[in-house]
């Protein structure tokens, strides 16, 4: 089952219901958007030689244009490849080539840094362009039937060790994903909007397919980012929000209606999750917007379905253990089995701190021609995140540390080697570790401590070295120079000390 068949149904069944909104603007309706999307397919299939199976990236910012792009690959048998539009060209080219994407998707402002990745100039449909839009008009193509296990989204994470991996979503993934949310995180009827004020290739992106299937609203923000005050004005105006969030987020949007004097009149629904939430940030967020919150847990190999906390369980302040509960990321999804295992992947006893490993109808098939790491990763049927944490008696999940000492900054997984290793290329550099450091505004922040061969580096020699090699949101916001770097007897840095420090 193609996993745009949802589209193709609401317009079916509910036409003229509006479904796509730049702010608070109806641009299409379903009857229109599935037309597009249909004309677009076409395009990709006859223009730019795209067959089923062929992996299409899309390299741009939050618009419109991004939905259409996203449905019309899948609507023509292709597999999207979701790439995050900060990303360095060095980076973007490294996915292109790994994945094989012979056609880029891109926004106007983004075009000469796809060409500078190696994309391929004939076959490189630019969003919201004239091109676009003749496209959009142009001839449909019928619905591509697609298998249950054929690969419909390609993700890239970031590279813990070595280069990214392309986590391979199939369409029952994604369907299972969707379904999911019915049973474990919220209602959607046609009432509804989604509004994208997270980027659209990560989580906030796979949400669009449970409101196409109740032929929901699709509101992209006219800054097409997030800006508290505009969705604040778009709560008004539109009504019934719903999003997905990063606890920073969160803790910004509440900031300012507070400030304003305002609530959480026209917001329905808050999905937060990519970091945690701290207990005092939640019950803020509550006392200012009452009950609008959902916590989910995933990764990119278990797509926003491990855990989740539902709203019921973060409103009832009557149970004895409710500070344990909204402090943990809540129970496992329906669709998903969720334990705890030591390092031979033996179940640990209830509380004990251990491994998180899932299996489920979400689990991705694998790793993007890397059958190496998804023999590590999928060993023994169990999806093994690399988390750690503990269960209770009742099944919730508290997680205790990222043993992969991700850094979560703004709802962006950042992981350290990446940022040390380009550190290393500069000659007075002898030493680095990376780690994170709490922050009010965007939950964690980059924080590189650094041993010198001779006299420290300047710190904005040390910027322009990263800004030529890595996405700018990985750059240290802070570089402190040290004698040395704390180590253990087998001389391995100590990054607990570093954060204590």
């Amino acid at each position: 089952m193609n996993i745009s068949s949802l589209l193709a149904r609401s317009a079916q069944r509910q036409p003229e219901r509006p479904a796509l909104l730049r702010g608070d603007r109806v641009l299409h309706d379903y009857r229109q958007l599935a037309a597009r999307v249909a004309a677009l397919a076409g395009h990709l299939r006859t223009r730019c030689a795209v067959a089923p199976g062929d992996r299409v990236a899309i390299y741009s910012a939050n618009c419109p244009e991004y939905l259409e792009a996203q449905h019309a690959i899948h609507w023509c048998g292709a597999v999207a490849v979701p790439v995050n539009y900060k990303l360095h060209a060095k980076e973007l080219a490294y996915v292109l080539e790994n994945s094989g994407a012979a056609v880029v998707c891109t926004s106007p402002e983004l075009h000469d840094g796809a060409l500078a990745a190696g994309a391929d100039p004939k076959r490189l449909p630019v969003l919201g362009s004239a091109a676009w839009e003749a496209a959009a008009q142009g001839a449909p193509i019928a619905l591509h039937d697609a298998a249950p296990e054929d690969v419909a989204w390609l993700f890239y994470t970031s590279g813990t060790t070595g280069r990214p991996k392309g986590v391979a979503l199939t369409q029952r993934n994604l369907l299972a994903m969707t379904m999911a949310y019915f049973t474990d995180v919220d209602e959607v009827d046609a009432r509804d909007a989604m509004v994208y004020a997270a980027p659209m290739s990560h989580g906030a992106g796979l949400y669009n397919y449970v409101h196409m299937l109740r032929a929901a609203r699709h509101v992209v923000p006219a800054s097409g980012g997030f800006d508290p005050a505009e969705l604040a004005d778009l709560a008004r105006s539109v009504g019934r929000l719903s999003l997905f969030a990063a606890p920073t987020m969160v803790h910004r949007l509440v900031a300012h209606l507070q400030r304003s004097g305002l609530g959480g009149q026209g917001f329905k629904t808050i999905v937060y999750g990519g970091g945690p939430m701290y207990v005092d940030d939640l019950r803020r967020a509550i006392a200012v917007m009452g009950q609008k919150f959902v916590q989910i847990y995933g990764q990119g190999e278990s797509p926003m379905t491990i855990t989740a906390l539902a709203r019921e369980q973060i409103v009832d302040t009557d149970h004895p253990r409710w500070l344990d509960r909204i402090a943990s990321v809540g129970v496992a999804h329906a669709c998903v089995q969720v334990r705890v295992a030591d390092a031979h992947d033996r179940d640990v006893p209830t509380g004990e701190m251990g491994e998180v490993l899932v299996r489920g109808e979400t689990v991705m098939a694998g790793y993007w021609n890397n059958p190496e790491a998804t023999a590590a990763t999928l060993r023994g049927g169990w999806l093994h995140t690399g988390d750690i944490g503990s269960l209770d008696a009742d099944g919730f999940l508290t997680l205790r540390d990222r043993s992969k000492d991700v850094i979560i900054s703004g709802g962006s997984n950042i992981y350290p080697r990446e940022v040390e290793e380009v550190l290393l290329l500069h000659p007075r550099v002898s030493e680095v570790a990376v780690v994170g450091e709490r922050d009010d505004d965007w939950g964690e922040v980059v924080v590189a401590f650094l041993v010198a061969d001779g006299e420290p580096v300047p710190d904005a020699e040390l910027d322009a070295l990263c800004l030529d090699h890595i996405a700018r949101f990985k750059r240290p916001r802070h570089y402190r120079w040290v004698e040395s770097l704390p180590k253990n007897a087998y001389g391995k840095v100590l990054k607990t000390e570093l954060r204590r420090w």
